[in-house]
């Protein structure tokens, strides 16, 4: 094909996928909660799309917080801030990262005319929302010596990675998720750069990486690391073999360095933690696109070792996903719900319980979800810190609002919230991955 048929080709797939009309029929709440409402699928040969473009925050600008809280900019004029961890000294990483590229001759999303105009498109639409950025590969220390809610030192911590995502210190090393692989190098204490080279401990599924961020939890006896990888595909698109220990979370035993799948059928796991005072591990999971903007809701769970999800057969237990190549009614038969609906399409990665020393008693026992925004819904969804309460443990009730402001009047994107912990005063630090910034949530003391 010339290059004057693509590009006719390329504006014409761009403003189908934007005029695209499919819509929510159901309230957002009905796909939230332990028993979500699931529709009927509809299908499109174009799928749902509704963007947000990334302008950025306006000069004096924030999200907002309920009343008895202050925001702050933590630190600003970063590089795709994902992720954030707390070291015990107080200091802040964040890891300034984009997805990688693909191998040398891979594509993404099949082959065919429909196929390139599909993904040429959708290219155009991650630039639009700013994620096609090339990635800073690195990460920065914050340090907030005088507890004022402003770094007065942004040092590069550590560079050269892959595509980083995930952080945890274990004893004397801190643990990197890059996309290709979990790396370690030592840590002393209160140091604010690290020259060593990282070591590489395993392999982790790459190639096309579709979903490409890697999380690491270390365990509380700190023996094991759990590790997150998401699919390399919506549904199976690119063929199963391409999924070969992917959607899962695998266990990693730190003394002899072997692994082994601990959970299945995740579509995208991302945010990972263990309940306080628990050996119980929680995750968000981004499920399934492009069967409507009510489905399929993205959820929070706990997860069962040797436990099966469904992705790719089914979702929420024994809902088939009749999309898939190769039916299987023996894996649909292993699938387990997940516990809690967020709902549909919200793109949860930050995950973290909360803690009553730094958060007054109607958000004390809970967890915040970071919620980077939909694409494939309309109308829009997401774009927000949200707080899930619980109840004799586990998730009660509705989500709460608790950072909220991301997106401006004209529904521009002036921030995207990804990764959430709390700093070592129990404040709630949040990554903007657009506004390039980490924000931390104060709770207002008499």
């Amino acid at each position: 094909m010339n290059a004057p048929s693509r590009l006719a080709l390329l504006i014409t797939a761009t403003a189908a996928l934007s005029a695209c009309g499919e819509s929510s029929k159901l309230p957002f709440q009905a796909g939230v909660g332990p028993s979500p409402q699931l529709p009927e699928p509809t299908s499109s040969l174009i799928p749902t799309l509704k963007v947000s473009k990334a302008v950025g925050w306006p000069a004096h600008a924030q999200p907002t917080a309920p009343e008895g809280f202050t925001v702050t900019a933590l630190a600003e004029n970063l590089d795709h801030p994902r992720w954030v961890y707390t070291l015990p000294n107080g200091d802040v990483l964040v890891a300034e990262s984009n997805h990688p590229p693909l191998p040398e001759g891979a594509t993404d999303g099949g082959t065919g005319l429909l196929a390139w105009a599909r993904r040429t498109a959708m290219g155009f639409v991650m630039g639009r929302v700013g994620a096609d950025a090339p990635s800073a590969d690195r990460i920065t220390l914050l340090r907030d010596a005088d507890g004022d809610g402003h770094a007065e030192v942004k040092s590069v911590f550590l560079s050269g990675l892959t595509s980083p995502f995930g952080m945890a210190l274990v004893g004397d090393e801190l643990y990197i998720g890059n996309a290709d692989a979990v790396v370690k190098v030592p840590y002393v204490r209160g140091q604010t750069h690290i020259d060593a080279v990282p070591t590489k401990v395993t392999d982790l599924p790459a190639g096309i990486n579709h979903h490409w961020t890697k999380n690491v939890l270390a365990n509380p006896q700190g023996t094991r690391l759990y590790v997150t990888v998401g699919s390399n595909s919506n549904v199976g698109e690119n063929g199963l073999e391409a999924e070969d220990g992917r959607a899962a979370i695998w266990e990693l035993d730190l003394a002899s360095g072997q692994k082994r799948l601990f959970a299945s059928g995740l579509r995208n796991p991302n945010g990972l933690a263990w309940k306080p005072g628990s050996t119980q591990l929680w995750t968000v999971v981004n499920e399934r696109d492009e069967i409507g903007s009510d489905l399929v809701p993205d959820y929070l769970t706990s997860v069962q070792d040797g436990a099966f999800y469904g992705w790719p057969w089914s979702y929420y237990g024994a809902h088939v996903d009749a999309r898939v190549q190769s039916l299987r009614p023996d894996k649909v038969a292993q699938a387990i719900a997940p516990d809690y609906a967020l709902g549909t399409h919200v793109a949860p990665l930050g995950l973290t319980f909360s803690d009553a020393r730094g958060m007054p008693a109607a958000f004390a026992d809970g967890v915040f979800v970071g919620e980077h925004g939909s694409w494939n819904r309309n109308p829009q969804a997401g774009y927000k810190v949200v707080f899930i309460p619980f109840r004799d443990g586990k998730p009660s009730g509705t989500p709460v609002d608790f950072l909220t402001g991301f997106l401006n009047g004209d529904g521009e994107a002036q921030g995207r919230p990804v990764g959430v912990t709390l700093d070592g005063q129990g404040a709630l630090l949040v990554a903007d991955d657009v506004g390039n910034k980490v924000w931390r949530v104060v709770r207002v003391r008499p």
